[in-house]
């Protein structure tokens, strides 16, 4: 018992005792910096717990009297040449070299004559100063001011702009995002090249301090979307944003839900497209991926190509994808259904040669379905997992040598492995991988309604997904607009797309202020 209360009371002092350092650590953030200069250095110092990739350099400044001052920046994030070379530094012992000058205080002659950095700001609390050095900016603090100067000086090593492995096209820019915002954005800019492109910035989860910026063009853009997404990002509290799907998973609508409510992609030319026609985009530091907001069912199953192409060869293709969306969805499903309960349904020859080939199998259909899906996903899975060279070799040879030795062992029959193999390919098809997920998780569950109540279980779960798929909202917009609700003037640019010159008007669900997209000018015939 004694032992039980002494644990008890150990706890409650840790306890207290790590709330108090909490807020001890909160007030130093807030705090005002003071004008002794060594005093600051030491809170920074203590702060960043005198971090090895930490630098402060001392200087002195050539006023009447003469005045101490310090550099500060973290190596590696901050590129400082700019910086010390404006500042004329001496790099052996650390003085400025230029003449004295009694007219002008120390930090103006810094800020207005000095620093040729093209961004500058000032910062007196040590909560603005410690993000602006975690964020690769320099910040200079004079003896006696109690304001430090922050010169933009954010150069730190990325991937640079390579074309995108995930979203290929055969026609189009070969451009991709990288992980660092600006990039990105400048990217973005050099699409359109439009005043009224706006883009915001905040900074978002309590330890990463991820800058998490959205764009969007004003007068386009629906004003209660913009506000809705603005609601959304000052409501999440999180300790660390490292990628945007963190963000997808705390904005979208309707968590409980297989299907994707929110785009994602690596394509800039994509998010120009959607900022073209009214959507918003939510760009986020680490990251290439870039959330589009809101977004619709048939939003999934467009490619980036589909605009580059004539219009009769992208409405055929994006026929054959939604072909391709039936197959995947619903061929183990009629296979199982078919040949359980409704064998009728299959012409004789057929039949016979089905029979036959089942003859020694001892699983039922729904089984033998079941085993081969799972798997071709256990493959599908390791070839994306394992290296690069040898993944899809890897995925390729295994699922042929499984297939034939599973046949030729009697476990599966030839046209389940057919049908399989149709379904992944079909699977590939869908542009979008959350889509595509989507799609593998929901085939399962019709498998489930196929084994049980053969076509009538299939009919039962596709009402039900579609009534599913009916109350779904993006941001306050129907899930399968403009099928329902139904709208006749935005069927151009949905299944079918026609040619460009006959796309006069924006999506009314996505853009309802500002619909005219082009004036009626349709091509002119030579004169003969």
């Amino acid at each position: 018992m004694k032992n039980s209360i002494f644990t008890f009371m150990q706890k409650l002092l840790k306890q207290k005792y790590q709330t108090d350092i909490a807020a001890n650590s909160e007030d130093i953030l807030i705090h005002t910096m003071s004008g002794n200069l060594e005093e600051t250095l030491y809170t920074i110092g203590e702060g960043l717990g005198h971090s090895t990739d930490l630098v402060i350099r001392r200087m002195t400044i050539p006023s009447n009297p003469p005045c101490k001052a310090a550099i500060i920046y973290l190596d590696g994030l901050a590129n400082v040449k700019d910086i010390l070379d404006s500042l004329l530094i001496d790099y052996r012992s650390g003085d400025i070299l230029l003449p004295q000058l009694d007219d002008i205080p120390p930090l103006s002659l810094i800020k207005e004559y000095l620093l040729k950095s093209g961004e500058i700001t000032g910062t007196s609390d040590f909560k603005t100063l410690y993000h602006m050095v975690l964020s690769g900016d320099t910040v200079i603090l004079v003896d006696g001011y109690n304001e430090g100067i922050c010169a933009s000086t954010r150069e730190w090593k990325d991937r640079g702009v390579t074309e995108p492995s995930s979203q290929t096209v055969v026609r189009g820019p070969r451009e991709g995002f990288s992980e660092t915002l600006r990039t990105n954005t400048a990217l973005v800019r050099r699409k359109i090249k439009d005043p009224h492109l706006w883009m915001e910035t905040r900074q978002i989860g309590r330890v990463t301090q991820t800058d998490v910026a959205i764009m969007y063009i004003k007068g386009l853009v629906d004003d209660s979307v913009v506000d809705e997404v603005r609601s959304r990002l000052a409501r999440i509290d999180i300790d660390g944003i490292l990628e945007s799907g963190y963000i997808e998973e705390l904005v979208q609508d309707e968590a409980y839900t297989p299907f994707p409510t929110i785009f994602n992609t690596e394509r800039p030319d994509v998010v120009a497209a959607g900022l073209l026609e009214g959507r918003i985009a939510i760009l986020v530091d680490g990251t290439p991926f870039v959330l589009i907001v809101p977004a619709v069912f048939t939003h999934f199953m467009q490619a980036a190509e589909d605009s580059y192409q004539r219009s009769d060869i992208s409405s055929l293709i994006r026929l054959l994808r939604y072909i391709a969306l039936m197959i995947a969805l619903l061929a183990p499903a009629s296979y199982i259904a078919v040949t359980t309960f409704h064998q009728e349904m299959i012409p004789t020859t057929l039949l016979v040669n089905i029979a036959a080939h089942r003859e020694g199998i001892p699983f039922p259909a729904f089984v033998e379905a079941f085993l081969m899906e799972v798997t071709f996903e256990i493959l599908r899975e390791a070839g994306i997992r394992m290296p690069r060279a040898i993944g899809q070799a890897v995925s390729i040879v295994g699922a042929l040598v499984i297939g034939q030795a599973a046949v030729e062992a009697g476990l599966v029959g030839p046209a389940m492995v057919i049908i399989v193999a149709i379904t992944a390919i079909s699977t590939f098809i869908i542009p979008s991988f959350n889509m595509g997920i989507s799609i593998r998780m929901i085939r399962f569950i019709l498998m489930i309604f196929a084994a049980s109540l053969g076509l009538y279980g299939i009919l039962i779960g596709i009402i039900a997904l579609v009534l599913h798929l009916c109350s779904l909202r993006s941001f306050g917009v129907p899930y399968l607009a403009p099928f329902a609700p139904y709208s006749l003037g935005d069927q151009k640019d949905n299944v079918i797309r026609l040619p460009h010159w006959a796309l006069l008007k924006r999506p009314s669900y996505i853009s309802p202020n500002n619909r005219q997209k082009q004036t009626d000018n349709p091509p002119q015939k030579p004169e003969s």
